[in-house]
This record gives structure tokens, C-alpha cells and sequence, in this order.
């Protein structure tokens, strides 16, 4: 990999954050926290104010959702932020058991000997400001993402097309330079208005503080730190909305969303493993315990010189860690150890080094790579002691505790892990990270742009030219007995040489109100347990 290439993407994004918070202070925002409705990156973190809202006002006609925060509303730029799917709408959507299907765009060809999509949008498409949705704004988003200066983390999801036109206004052209069996996948990402954003700096405009989409539902006020509002759009392409009014009211503490549930402030939120046993049997709820393809483990930063200077260790050191004590005493059953980052999909493969606890191993791993015990009771080489620290987020108690176990298990190891909670993530000096991934989707999903060399996603700068090759190789076949040998050889060469020591999948815990209705309970959820609301057009209270 080019590393330095890679440090000026990181650090771009890190400069769109500071834009973004920018933006959110002059028109009167202030703060900054993590986005617990988000991803791993700080982009969405924050808070902008513009206006009240009745987030108290829980009726008939309003859902109250228990929401992360977001300093930013804009699916170009940042992949994670359940907000989206109620204020944007793609070309494509998703079902209820994750398969591509028609969004704006009513049907589509695929010609495999120019490598060309051709999208028909429905008729009388609308924003929500009441102007046409046409050709031209898809064509304004795919350029958007591509656009290197807007330092978006999904352009490596995009970087096969090779040209994207506007036939007419209701055709689109998509031209690949080579093969890409997700693109499907990746046209679910929201359309924006070419005529709000167009010539503008779209990192710094406060489109990204007033979203205008072309969802079930539009975006009204945003109550800085506290509330988001939202309200039908009755000319949604589905139809309009069961429920008139969603409210994302902002509440970081997962323990305070349980209290605030009990005393009927929220009507949906997602809880923690024990916050939920509070609410199984009681007559007033439903407790929702979903499967998801969401994934935790421990993130070495390979941009650090310690891991570069010490290859083999992070496999070594997966041998150390306990993840069914974390399962049980953490997630209190309600997940299961990882051993794949492709464990949840039909590409699985079973058979790679799945490091199950084993403190021989562990032992003979570390002591193979030159390390020896010191007299501190921390294993020693060239006179430096083995350690490191495992950065985590304040909000995001599972982790927090996952953390604290990893690090004792590392200490019982002889190695000098601790844990560092900081709400300010530094990619590119960190020693590691408790990280957290996981898509449900196309399999290209959240392995191409996380773990190949060049990924706009890749925080760890974590580089192998054999996982390179097999998830390129994977994402130009189409048939699922060309891609599934691709994938195997994939989880072989990264569990050979991991970016991440993995822990464990999370399930997604939500407990709502009696009488809301409408959640699918079968349909695996993403990352921080996104996608529960793919059909919230049709719910009802």
C-alpha cells in the first residue's frame, strides 16, 4: 500500500469532520459526540441546532426512536446513520431478507458486453421540497462520491464505474471499467438534489445540517443535542407513511434510554443485553433480539511503526482472548463468536484458523517471534517491553467492557494491554481500536473498502497483496461458484495475517412500545444494528 497516500485520505477525512463541525457552530450548533445510530468514523458525531421539536409529545401519530447523534445527514459522504433510510431513497432498496429490489429506479438491464446498467426511473419522482428527482440528480450523487475532494469513505464502492450518463430524465447509464457484481448493492445509497448542492462545497454547505431527500420522510427541525423531527412525505414512491411523525430524540447512554422508555419518552430504542432483560414479560413491550451481521474486535494500527516492526503478532495474540466468556458475560448469550468477517453470509468459509482460546498457543505464538518473559512479569524483546494500548469509545459500554476483558486477558498473557477510553479517535497514531463492522449485503460490502490496500475505509492501513487480489477478483465475478472460491481464499490470507484480533457478532436488542407494528423480526440487521426501519413506510402505532 501506498502508505502516504493512505495517511492524506485519513487525514482528509479528518479535515471534512472539522468542515462539518464548522459548518454545525456557525449556524449556532455546539458539541461533539459519538454517533450511536452511526459507524466507526467521527464524521457523524456532533450535534446541529436549527429549531425546536415535540420529542416529548409521545401520540399516536409520533414514533420517538432513542438516536445516536449526527453532526452531518449526508449518504454520499458518510456510509452509517440509520437517518438515512427515512430521508433518502436509491435506485435500488433492500427487502426484508436483504436482497436487491426496485427503489426509484422501477427496473434495470444489465448488458455484460459494454459492462453497462441501464436504470428507468419511475414517473413523477419528487424531493422533498416538491421539485422533479431525474436522471440528472443520480448522475450528481455517483459524481459526488467520486469526487476525491469530498473525502467520501464509500467512493472505493464506486471507483469501477467508468461513466455514468443521463439519457433522458428518466434514464440513467451506468458504464463499468471492469466488472462489479455489487453494484446493485451500492445504487441503494440516497439520491441527492443536484439542485441544492450543485457548484457548492457539499463537506461545509448546511445541506448537511437540512437534508432534502426523497424518503418515506422529511427532515423538519433539529434540536441541537436533542432531537431530530421528521414528518411524512406523502408523495413517497411507495406511498405515504402509516405514521405522521418520526422524532429521533438524541440519547447516547444506552442505560438512560432504558429509563427512558419505562417512563413512555421513547417508543423504540436499542438496548444493551441487560438493560433488556428488564423489559422481557412486561406486558407493555416488545423486545426484539435480531440477528445481525455485526462484528467487534480489536483493531491494530498498522500505520503505527510497534505492528509494523513486529508482523505475526497480532495472529499471535489472537490466541489470548476468551470470546466465549465475553459472549456470556458481556452480551449475556446474545451473540456469538467470530471467527470470519463473512460469517453471517453464504461465504463463510469453515475453515480457516479460527484462534479459539488457547494460552499455550499464545505462549509458544509470542515466544516463536522473539519475545521473552522480563523480570516485570511482560514479555521483552531488544529491550522494549510488549504492550499497547486498546482505544475505545466513552458511549458504547459493550465495548468499553469487551476492552477491559480483552486487556486483562492480553496481561494474563504477559503482555501489557490497557485500555484507553477516549471519545476523540486518532487514526493514525492509535495502537488500537475496539472496532466494529458488518454488512449483511453483497459480500464486496465492508470487505473491498475496509481491508483492501487502497479502501476508503480502511483505518487500520492494514495491507496484504493476497486478500487484495482475492476480494478483486471476488467483486469481477457474478456467479456465486466463480465468487464463493474468491472469498474462501479471502478469509484464508487475512486470517493468516489479521488486521483484527475478531471477538464476537452482537445481536441488535431493540424493545419498543406495545402497539407499535411492522418490524420484521427475521431480517439481519448491519452495523450498530442498522436497517430496522428498511420498511418504516408501512409501520403503524
Amino acid at each position: 500500500m501506498d502508505r502516504q497516500k493512505k495517511q492524506r485520505r485519513i487525514t482528509r477525512i479528518t479535515a471534512l469532520l472539522m468542515a462539518a463541525v464548522l459548518a454545525a457552530f456557525s449556524l449556532g450548533a455546539a458539541g461533539c459526540s459519538e454517533s450511536g445510530g452511526g459507524g466507526e468514523t467521527p464524521e457523524q458525531s456532533g450535534q446541529q441546532g436549527d429549531g425546536g421539536s415535540d420529542a416529548q409529545s409521545a401520540d399516536g401519530s409520533t414514533l420517538i426512536y432513542g438516536s445516536g447523534d449526527y453532526t452531518a445527514i449526508n449518504p454520499a459522504l458518510f456510509e452509517h446513520g440509520e437517518i438515512n433510510l427515512l430521508l433518502f431513497a436509491g435506485l435500488t432498496a433492500h427487502d426484508a431478507e436483504n436482497k436487491v429490489v426496485p427503489g426509484l429506479a422501477e427496473d434495470w438491464t444489465w448488458d455484460e458486453e459494454s459492462l453497462t446498467y441501464t436504470f428507468k426511473l419511475r414517473e413523477g419522482l419528487t424531493f422533498h421540497d416538491g421539485e422533479p428527482l431525474t436522471a440528472e440528480d443520480v448522475v450528481f450523487t455517483i459524481e459526488t462520491i467520486l469526487d476525491e475532494d469530498n473525502g467520501s469513505e464509500n467512493i472505493t464502492n464506486y471507483t469501477d464505474i467508468d461513466s455514468i450518463t443521463a439519457e433522458d430524465d428518466l434514464t440513467v447509464k451506468i458504464a463499468l471499467a471492469a466488472p462489479n457484481a455489487a453494484m446493485p448493492d451500492y445504487l441503494t445509497i440516497g439520491v441527492l438534489p443536484k439542485h441544492l448542492l450543485d457548484g457548492k462545497n457539499i463537506v461545509e454547505d448546511s445541506f448537511n445540517q437540512h437534508p432534502v431527500g426523497a424518503g418515506p420522510y422529511k427532515f423538519t427541525a433539529w434540536d441541537m443535542g436533542q432531537s431530530i423531527t421528521m414528518e411524512r412525505f406523502d408523495d413517497f414512491y411507495l406511498g405515504a407513511p402509516k405514521i405522521e411523525k418520526v422524532v429521533f430524540k438524541i440519547v447516547e447512554d444506552m442505560d438512560t434510554r432504558a429509563l427512558q422508555l419505562k417512563s413512555g419518552e421513547l417508543t423504540l430504542a436499542q438496548v444493551t443485553p441487560k438493560d433488556a432483560e428488564e423489559f422481557t414479560g412486561d406486558d407493555a413491550f416488545d423486545v426484539y433480539d435480531m440477528d445481525t451481521a455485526d462484528y467487534r474486535g480489536v483493531m491494530y494500527n498498522f500505520n503505527n511503526p510497534f505492528w509494523r516492526d513486529n508482523p505475526g503478532l497480532p495472529a499471535a495474540l489472537s490466541y489470548a482472548i476468551d470470546r466465549e466468556a465475553i459472549v456470556r458475560s458481556v452480551l449475556l448469550g446474545k451473540g456469538q463468536v467470530a471467527w470470519t468477517t463473512l460469517q453471517k453470509g453464504p461465504y463463510a468459509n469453515p475453515d480457516v484458523e479460527r484462534y479459539d482460546y488457547d494460552t499455550e498457543k499464545a505462549k509458544a505464538a509470542i515466544e516463536a517471534l522473539g519475545w521473552r518473559m522480563g523480570d516485570g512479569g511482560y514479555y521483552e524483546k531488544g529491550g522494549k517491553e510488549l504492550g499497547f494500548e486498546i482505544s475505545v469509545r466513552p458511549s458504547d459500554q459493550v465495548r468499553v467492557d469487551m476492552a477491559n476483558i480483552c486487556a486483562q486477558n492480553f496481561q494474563d498473557r504477559g503482555v501489557n494491554a490497557v485500555v484507553d477510553i477516549n471519545e476523540k479517535t486518532d487514526w493514525e497514531n492509535q495502537s488500537a481500536f475496539l472496532i466494529g463492522w458488518g454488512s449483511p449485503f453483497d459480500p464486496d460490502d465492508h470487505t473491498y473498502k475496509i481491508f483492501g490496500s487502497e479502501g476508503g475505509a480502511n483505518y487500520s492501513y492494514y495491507s496484504n497483496g493476497d486478500v487484495d487480489r482475492a476480494l478483486t477478483e471476488a467483486r469481477r465475478s457474478f456467479n456465486q461458484y466463480e465468487r464463493a472460491p474468491r472469498y474462501a481464499e479471502f478469509q484464508t490470507a487475512w486470517a493468516n495475517d489479521p488486521a483484527y484480533t475478531l471477538i464476537a457478532y452482537i445481536d441488535a436488542i431493540y424493545v419498543a412500545k406495545k402497539g407499535l407494528a411492522g418490524v420484521t423480526q427475521d431480517t439481519t440487521l448491519g452495523h450498530h444494528g442498522v436497517g430496522i426501519f428498511w420498511n418504516v413506510y408501512a409501520w403503524t402505532l
